[in-house]
């Protein structure tokens, strides 16, 4: 049976460290590399397969991190910008389900590579004060930028391990 989390479930460390948060930035700055490296040869049938039964096809889980990371560089942004902004929550179970989702995935490759180069460029030019600033999450209450720096990193290495622990066992 397929492990739902292959690099175990996110938890918030309690003491993040500066050497943390020089890790986190940096599995961010590569993880559009992991994530075409992870899917590169697979064919239109290999990415309509679930990554586990009930789950997501590779091909959803590409367009997802693409959707999850927009929402995680406008994030990044407001928080860094704004005085505690309430960010918005979003159906990402509905967001897969529509027909952008259709498209190829070197659409959302590109795009979350892009995107991680812009966000790599802010994480990497933050200082102690901004690292501390805070968003209000209308579901988990208040984020720290470094908190969301560490969710995001595990995020991109979580869906990244779905699709190469799959390959791994179909031996693609």
């Amino acid at each position: 049976m397929f492990n739902q989390y292959p690099i175990g479930k996110f938890t918030v460390k309690e003491d993040i460290q500066k050497e943390d948060i020089q890790g986190w930035i940096h599995d961010i700055g590569d993880a559009p590399k992991q994530l075409a490296y992870a899917v590169e040869g697979l064919t239109n049938e290999q990415l309509a397969t679930p990554y586990r039964e009930g789950g997501w096809t590779l091909s959803q889980v590409v367009h997802h991190l693409a959707d999850s990371h927009m929402n995680a560089y406008t994030r990044f942004k407001l928080g860094l910008t704004e005085q505690e902004p309430t960010i918005k929550a979003y159906d990402e179970v509905a967001w897969s389900n529509l027909p952008d989702n259709e498209l190829p995935i070197e659409i959302s490759l590109q795009l979350f590579s892009a995107l991680h180069k812009r966000l790599h460029k802010v994480l990497n030019s933050l200082d102690e004060i901004d690292l501390k600033k805070t968003i209000h999450h209308p579901e988990n209450g208040e984020v720290t930028i470094e908190q969301l720096i560490a969710t995001y990193a595990w995020h991109g290495k979580h869906h990244i391990a779905h699709i190469t622990t799959l390959r791994n066992q179909k031996g693609w």
